[in-house]
């Protein structure tokens, strides 16, 4: 027991940890110097004091919106994965399928979300919803798909041969081999496309810019913003990034799970 609260302490001081929260109370406490030297009004820029009151006051509203702009994010992050890992398997089972395909995953990358989101509310027009998350899923899907492609075609070309020698089935060196070897690249895809998806999420409710009970936390940030509201535009940006800290934490040490029994990346070495 001794042993694990040693270890336990060790890293809640370890320079990982330490660091970061060092350089955020010295951002905090520049940013609260700076609004009280220069006696900015709290409708250009809010002390860091101010935004967390705000925070305090209308956690039940702006957590409510937090909670429709999750569950987006998650539907959007689900699809992502379920269609870019079978679409990347399906890239990897013939070259002429990859070569014909993998462009016009690009070009969905590429294309402004902001730009057809109107769009695609508007095919979905009964369902806003589904829209908002056809257009996170737009912005996840393409990280999952490059990621996991390149993790299939990176295998070891030994092993290929052997599995090969062996007259192995093709399924047979998919599962066996090419998903194994595949999934530190999958794993890096999940942590990208996690954040992607809230950001895919937040950036669909501006356009959509839907209200009332089921309206998400980009409409809270509007609407603070156009009645000069920015203590609580301020907290509401504060509870999306916490979001996406959350998501890229938790994606990480999922990561770490699966990879440190047997991966060079997350294996912990001894010095």
């Amino acid at each position: 027991m001794k042993i694990f609260d040693r270890k336990t302490q060790s890293k809640l001081i370890s320079a990982e940890v330490l660091a970061p929260v060092v350089v955020g109370v010295v951002a905090l406490l520049l940013w609260d110097i700076l609004v009280r030297v220069t006696n900015l009004p709290p409708y250009i820029l809010p002390g860091p004091l101010l935004v967390f009151q705000t925070l305090i006051t209308d956690w039940n509203e702006l957590f409510s919106s937090l909670l429709i702009t999750l569950q987006i994010t998650v539907a959007a992050f689900i699809a992502a994965v379920v269609s870019g890992l079978l679409i990347a398997i399906l890239f990897t089972q013939s070259k002429w399928i990859e070569k014909s395909l993998f462009p016009y995953t690009v070009i969905l990358q590429t294309t402004p979300i902001v730009a057809i989101a109107p769009l695609i509310i508007l095919w979905f027009k009964n369902n806003t919803f589904a829209a908002l998350v056809v257009c996170a899923w737009i912005v996840a899907f393409f990280p999952i798909v490059s990621n996991t492609t390149l993790g299939l075609n990176s295998v070891d070309r030994n092993l290929l041969n052997l599995f090969q020698l062996y007259k192995a089935s093709r399924w047979q060196t998919l599962w066996y081999l090419r998903l194994p070897s595949a999934m530190p690249y999958f794993l890096g895809g999940l942590k990208i496309s996690g954040g992607l998806a809230l950001i895919g999420a937040v950036v669909a409710e501006f356009v959509a810019g839907t209200g009332g009970a089921k309206s998400g936390i980009a409409y809270r940030i509007l609407i603070s913003s156009y009645n000069l509201q920015i203590p609580r535009m301020f907290a509401a940006l504060l509870l999306t990034t916490g979001l996406g800290v959350l998501i890229f934490v938790s994606l990480s040490y999922l990561s770490d799970f699966i990879l440190s029994k047997w991966h060079e990346s997350a294996v912990k070495h001894e010095n």
